[in-house]
């Protein structure tokens, strides 16, 4: 796993960047959260290809589960993915969601997440 440190204004943002799975249980979100936010960053930017495909089906509760911790400790998480792939309304209406708010944000670049981090 590689970490790659962007900055926007004060805040630091960590990129993470690795060929495998970093994040297969609610558990393991939250204890990377912590390592970053202890290593002082306040963003977070994660591959969908390195979350379990267990997180974007929301019937087990991995997702609601680990972005609920995000949003306690107010950390703010971008997945980047392409999540038209993923068919259900009970998914796209929580991404919907959770874009409006800002906290958690479904984009499709980087780019776009440290856009909408720099908008905050």
């Amino acid at each position: 796993m590689k970490i790659i440190t962007h900055k926007i204004s004060e805040a630091k943002t960590a990129e993470i960047v690795s060929d495998e799975l970093i994040i297969h249980s609610a558990e393991d979100g939250l204890e990377l959260m912590a390592n970053l936010y202890y290593q002082d960053f306040d963003k977070i930017i994660i591959h969908e290809c390195n979350i379990t495909p267990d997180f974007f089906d929301l019937k087990n509760g991995i997702a609601g589960e680990m972005l609920q911790k995000f949003s306690n400790y107010r950390v703010q998480l971008a997945i980047v993915g392409d999540f038209d792939k993923y068919t259900r309304k009970s998914f796209k209406d929580f991404v919907y969601e959770s874009n409006k708010s800002r906290q958690i944000n479904f984009v499709d670049s980087v780019s776009e997440a440290l856009r909408r981090f720099s908008s905050n």
